[in-house]
C-alpha cells in the first residue's frame, strides 16, 4: 500500500485490511485467490521475494526484506532517488535504467547493516519531509554537510560575496568544472541553473503524455427479488491492466468511432454475455467518465440497459455475477468502475425526480410489465411503455 501512496492515506485501508485478513491463511480464503505455495511462509530475502512472488518488484522486495526481516539491503523509491541525486550531484536522467542501477548500488552501500529497516525508513522520510521536490529545508537537513548539491550552492554564495568585495574568485574544484564524460553528470546541454539551487537535482526526461483510450461500458441492471437493483459485473483477465478486478461489461473502442457504431459494437458485445439480441437503440447514454492512470488517459463511454426477466449467463465466458450495490462496493472493483456506477446513479436520480410543477396522484400505480418479481418497481423503459390492453 505504501508503494502507491502516502502513510496518511494508507492508514484507514491498512486497518480495515488487517481486520478482515489478519493472516495469509485468511487472505487465501478471499475471492481473489492467494497461491498456496511456500508452505504459507513469506520469503525473507529481497532476492527470493522478487523471484518467488509475482508482482513484487525491486523496491517492494527491498522494503519488506529490510523492514520486516532485517536484511541489510537498500531501497530506492522516488524520495530516495531525490536524496541520493542531491547528495552526489547526479544530473543525468534519474529515470534511466543505468542511473537507477547506480542509485541502487549507492543505497546498498549506504544502508546501516545493524538497523537496515530503520535506516531505509529514515532515508525515505528524509526525502518526504525535508529533501522535498520544491523548497527543500536544507537548513534542517541532518546530512547537508555530505550533500554535494548543497555545498555547490554554498560555494556559489561565497563566490558572489567575494565578487562583491572585489576579491579574486577561487579556483573551481574538479567536481564543479564539468570536464569529462561521466554518465551521471548533467549533460552539457543542461548546465547548472543557479536560480534552482539544490532543486537542479534530480533531473528527469520529459514525460510522455499518457496514451488516450476509449472504452464503451454498460451498466446492465435488473430488479432483484426484493426490489433492489442488481448489476452484472465480469472479471478482467488475470494479466494486464487491472488484472483480475471486476468491472461492468466493457469493450475497447477505436478513437475515431462514431456514436452509432459504438452502440452497435457494444450491443454485439453484450449479446455474447446475456445470450440474446440487444438493440443498439435501447442502450441509454449516461455520459463519459474520465480516469487517468499513470500511462493511460482512459475515457469510459457509459451506457445503461435495464433487463426484464431472467437472464442466463454463458458459463464459457469470463467469470460473471449479479451483485447488489452493496456487494458491488465490497467486490474487487477499480476506482474507475465506482465512478461509472456513480454516474449511472446520478442519471437515475435525475430521471426519477418529478418534473417541476407536475404532481402524481397518491396511490397511482405505474402500468407496464416485465419485472422479474411481482410488485417491484418497474424500470424507466417499462414505465414509459404504452399499455397493451384495455
Amino acid at each position: 500500500m505504501l508503494q502507491q501512496t502516502q502513510v496518511a492515506t494508507v492508514i484507514d485501508y491498512y486497518t480495515r485490511w488487517m481486520q478482515k485478513w489478519p493472516t495469509l491463511q485468511a487472505l487465501a480464503q478471499a475471492s481473489l485467490e492467494v497461491v498456496s505455495e511456500l508452505a504459507g511462509r513469506m520469503p525473507r530475502t529481497a532476492e527470493d521475494l522478487q523471484k518467488l512472488l509475482p508482482g513484487v518488484g525491486r523496491y517492494t522486495a527491498g522494503a519488506i526484506a529490510s523492514i520486516s526481516y532485517g536484511q541489510a539491503t537498500g531501497v530506492v523509491d522516488g524520495n530516495v532517488i531525490r536524496v541520493l541525486c542531491r547528495l552526489r550531484c547526479v544530473g543525468a536522467d534519474s529515470s534511466s535504467p543505468a542511473v537507477i542501477d547506480r542509485l541502487w548500488d549507492m543505497a546498498n552501500v549506504l544502508v546501516d547493516k545493524s538497523r537496515p529497516g530503520d535506516f531505509n525508513q529514515a532515508l525515505m522520510e528524509l526525502g518526504a519531509t525535508v529533501c522535498v521536490p520544491k523548497s527543500p529545508l536544507c537548513g534542517e537537513c541532518p546530512v547537508k554537510q555530505h550533500c554535494q548539491a548543497w555545498r555547490r550552492v554554498e560555494k556559489e554564495l561565497a563566490f558572489a560575496s567575494q565578487k562583491l568585495l572585489g576579491k579574486a574568485p577561487p579556483v573551481p574544484d574538479v567536481e564543479d568544472c564539468g570536464v569529462g564524460d561521466c554518465p551521471l553528470c548533467p549533460p552539457a546541454t543542461e548546465p547548472w541553473d543557479s536560480s534552482l539551487g539544490v532543486t537542479n537535482f534530480p533531473r528527469k526526461a520529459a514525460k510522455k503524455p499518457p496514451r488516450a483510450m476509449r472504452t464503451a461500458t454498460c451498466v446492465l441492471e435488473r430488479r432483484g427479488c426484493h426490489g433492489a437493483p442488481e448489476y452484472l459485473i465480469v472479471q478482467r483477465p488475470s494479466s494486464g491492466l487491472l488484472a483480475g478486478l471486476w468491472e461492468f461489461p466493457s469493450l475497447p473502442l477505436a478513437q475515431d468511432l462514431q456514436e452509432e457504431k459504438e452502440r452497435e459494437e457494444l450491443a454485439d458485445h453484450l449479446q455474447a454475455w446475456i445470450g440474446r439480441p440487444v438493440a443498439a437503440a435501447g442502450l441509454q447514454f449516461i455520459g463519459e467518465v474520465i480516469h487517468v492512470f499513470s500511462h493511460i488517459h482512459q475515457t469510459y463511454v457509459v451506457y445503461s440497459l435495464h433487463l426484464d426477466g431472467d437472464v442466463t449467463l454463458d458459463p464459457a465466458l469470463s467469470p460473471s455475477r449479479w451483485v447488489t450495490e452493496h456487494e458491488f462496493h465490497t467486490s474487487a472493483v477499480s476506482t474507475a468502475m465506482k465512478k461509472v456506477l456513480k454516474a449511472h446513479e446520478k442519471q437515475r436520480r435525475k430521471e426519477s425526480s418529478p418534473v417541476k410543477g407536475s404532481k402524481r396522484k397518491r396511490g397511482a400505480k405505474a402500468q407496464g410489465a416485465g419485472s422479474p418479481c411481482p410488485g417491484t418497481q418497474l424500470s424507466i423503459h417499462a414505465f414509459l411503455r404504452a399499455p397493451t390492453g384495455p
